[in-house]
């Protein structure tokens, strides 16, 4: 592996262990050259994920959309990286489970959704306002009911 601060060849693995439920193997590296530290990942290489957008647009799935509209939710709440990025490797994974090539964005975002109510409930309404397209208070206030049903809030 090429360290990608020096660009030496010379690195040896100085601790390895599983990530993402066991689909990925988390490497730490070492350069025998500059002696900095790096971590790499090693995954199954999957078959391309189609996403259907709302308006019919094809587009390839990508983990990091996933994960930037959980970071976006879940921004200046006390919940770890390791908790955001283990509920997007879930959602990838689910993603990839289905019996075509193809998701519709409506799903990830209920799977999203689903990840979320259970992991913070502001992190799930903030989500939601954005997935929903809430357009007034109202809309907001049936979320919270809805929550607060279910045993929430």
């Amino acid at each position: 592996m090429k360290c990608p601060f020096c660009g030496s060849n010379e690195t040896k693995v100085v601790d390895s262990r599983e990530v993402e439920n066991g689909s990925a193997i988390r490497r730490r590296r070492l350069c025998l050259e500059c002696g900095r530290r790096f971590t790499t990942y090693e995954r199954v290489e999957r078959t391309p994920l189609i996403v259907i957008k709302k308006d019919g647009r094809r587009e390839l799935f990508d983990q990091q959309k996933v994960l930037n509209g959980i970071l976006k939710a879940c921004e200046k709440r006390n919940i770890p990286m390791e908790e955001i990025e283990r509920i997007a490797s879930s959602i990838t994974n689910k993603a990839y489970e289905g019996a075509t090539p193809e998701i519709s964005s409506r799903r990830i975002g209920e799977l999203v959704m689903e990840e979320l109510k259970s992991l913070d409930q502001v992190a799930y309404v903030r989500f939601a306002s954005v997935y929903r397209e809430f357009r007034d208070v109202d809309q907001f206030l049936e979320a919270l009911k809805e929550l607060s049903k279910n045993g929430g809030v």
